[in-house]
């Protein structure tokens, strides 16, 4: 009686694991995003699925859910896999797992290909903190609104998008974080046509046009975070900082000059949150 979400391969079949191979040809149970790529995944990679095929996807999870929380209770191993990736991250699997785990059913993971860590290794921007953003909202206002949110957010961003709206959302991108920001679009990773275009938000918005054909597959954008300058500080936060450079033994006006210079805030800023 076990829930195993199983990474599947972003684009070459050959980067399956062989937990993976051995769990889809002995699983009881395997629940697919799509029915016909595991098949097809499944004859990639020569291997025989013997156990029952069920479709789980967006539409019909919520539905479907119980009746897997029931074959996980009768015994069986049920084998999550959706079109790549790891299940449940910007796919199907976040319901199943909460109700396993409330069920107190043994929840375990096959790791694997992620698009969001290749992404980021092949993006040349700091990978020391990051979030992952998932896909921008489709609506115009809404989105903005996001990425508003995100202008001070000093960690690197991740997220996925879909070849006809990226143009919009670098544009967005571009008009709420600033044109200068940096930021890799990456496309098809892993496949036979991956392609990686660095540079600026306003160079990335020119490069998207200029393709003869549009942008094509996959896609998954990385955006550097704030610099430190461009977070907000709040005037308590100051002017804890100012308290403890003074705790380490400098004068009041000496701790408001480095919490200026750490900070990028304008040192008269830093002076006025700490009196």
């Amino acid at each position: 009686m076990v829930l195993i979400l199983a990474a599947t391969p972003i684009g070459r079949a050959d980067d399956a694991s062989p937990r993976l191979r051995e769990l889809l040809g002995s699983a009881d149970v395997v629940a697919a995003e799509d029915t016909r790529r595991l098949g097809r995944l499944a004859s990639d990679l020569g291997v025989e699925i013997t156990g029952r095929i069920t479709s789980y996807f967006e539409g019909n999870e919520q539905r479907r859910t119980p009746d897997l929380i029931a074959d996980l209770q009768a015994g069986s191993t049920v084998l999550l896999v959706t079109d790549a990736g790891m299940p449940s991250v910007s796919d199907p699997g976040y319901r199943l797992v909460a109700a396993a785990v409330e069920a107190d059913i043994d929840v375990t993971a096959v790791p694997g290909p992620s698009a969001v860590l290749t992404a980021l290794a092949v993006s040349g921007l700091p990978v020391d903190r990051f979030s992952f953003e998932g896909f921008a909202p489709r609506k115009a206002g809404e989105r903005a609104r996001v990425f508003g949110a995100l202008a001070t957010e000093q960690r690197t961003m991740v997220f996925f998008e879909s070849p006809h709206r990226t143009e919009a959302t670098l544009a967005a991108m571009a008009q709420a974080l600033g044109g200068d920001r940096r930021a890799a679009l990456c496309r098809e990773l892993t496949k036979t046509h991956e392609e990686v275009v660095r540079g600026s938000l306003d160079e990335l918005v020119a490069w998207v046009p200029a393709q003869e054909h549009g942008v094509r597959g996959e896609v998954t954008l990385v955006i550097a975070g704030a610099s430190p300058e461009q977070r907000e500080w709040a005037a308590d936060e100051l002017r804890a900082l100012v308290d403890e450079q003074q705790a380490t033994g400098i004068s009041r006006k000496d701790a408001v000059a480095a919490v200026a210079a750490s900070t990028g805030v304008r040192r008269r800023t830093v002076f006025d949150a700490a009196h």
